[in-house]
């Protein structure tokens, strides 16, 4: 599955017990009055209903795993950890038909912003994206699976994307390894006013380890002021291990790079909350193990104010 890091395994999802479910309907719909909580930056949602909502050709039911992530189930691991608005990110299960994460936009209004997938290559994209916009996608995912992003540079449809999402003051949120790195930073300077977030540390520390020079290549992205980057995919990084306090020397020189304004947590739920992995888990890192490496001011940007700025 393209959107776990490190191609996990994929336990049996255990969803939480009636009692956190309680009302779970009405809670997304109140969940947007809180303004003052957190904002989770990455969550992929998805419904067993295929009738409605039809898998890609090149997916199957069974590689539906957790068979099902809606956003009621969402909701009881994301409400006990104080978060009240996401991200929603176009799964690839779907992939060009973002119908699920704009009518789950649509039915929780205030509580999701969406990134959306489209094909670059395909004609009448501009158009395209903006209609996308109006139904409150603020992004829109490029994955670079095999080699595909040594192309990325070639492409004229890639270039419309990265100049239509600067005209229309949207983000390109590249899912990458980090040897796709240098990639990414030619972009970058081709098209420096377009909004780039940059998911998961581009995956640096997939190999369990953090490799000080894909961390300092990540890091130069920094001198584009348009790129942000998300903290976010602990349970797929470093020794992948609750609490992940490994990864706190990474955040740490990630945040003095970009600087706290420039950075988002983010769960990548539902693979956050698979095996021993837990969402408060992913939250704590940030909101009370880096209390010793972020401010308290540092630590609202990462958890609420930055991804507010970008995607609401």
């Amino acid at each position: 599955m393209s959107e776990s890091l490190g191609r996990v395994s994929r336990r049996r999802f255990c969803a939480l017990g009636g009692a956190a479910a309680a009302s779970v309907s009405t809670l997304g719909s109140a969940l947007g009055q809180e303004d003052s909580g957190w904002i989770d930056a990455h969550v992929h949602v998805w419904t067993p209903d295929v009738v409605k909502y039809p898998l890609d050709k090149n997916f199957t039911r069974e590689d539906m795993q957790p068979p099902s992530f809606t956003p009621e189930q969402l909701f009881q691991h994301s409400a006990p950890s104080g978060v009240t608005r996401v991200v929603l990110i176009q799964m690839s299960f779907y992939q060009y038909d973002n119908s699920y994460m704009l009518d789950m936009i649509a039915k929780h209004p205030r509580v999701f912003s969406g990134v959306g997938i489209v094909d670059h290559e395909s004609e009448g994209l501009v158009p395209r994206l903006k209609a996308l916009a109006r139904r409150g996608v603020r992004g829109f995912r490029i994955h670079a699976r095999g080699n595909e992003a040594q192309g990325w540079g070639k492409s004229e449809g890639m270039a419309q994307l990265w100049k239509t999402a600067a005209q229309e003051e949207l983000a390109v949120c590249p899912l990458i390894n980090p040897g796709d790195l240098p990639v990414v930073d030619a972009l970058c300077s081709r098209f420096p006013e377009t909004k780039v977030v940059v998911d998961h540390f581009a995956r640096v520390g997939i190999s369990g380890t953090i490799d000080p020079a894909q961390l300092e290549a990540l890091c130069r992205l920094a001198r584009f002021p348009s790129v942000y980057v998300k903290t976010s995919a602990f349970y797929a990084l470093g020794k992948k291990t609750p609490p992940y306090k490994d990864l706190l020397p990474m955040i740490r020189q990630v945040v003095d790079a970009f600087g706290p304004e420039r950075l988002m947590w983010a769960s990548d739920c539902p693979y956050q909350v698979q095996g021993n992995h837990t969402y408060e888990a992913s939250i704590a890192l940030i909101r009370d193990a880096a209390a010793q490496e972020l401010s308290e001011q540092e630590k609202h940007w990462l958890l609420r104010r930055t991804a507010e700025k970008v995607f609401f």
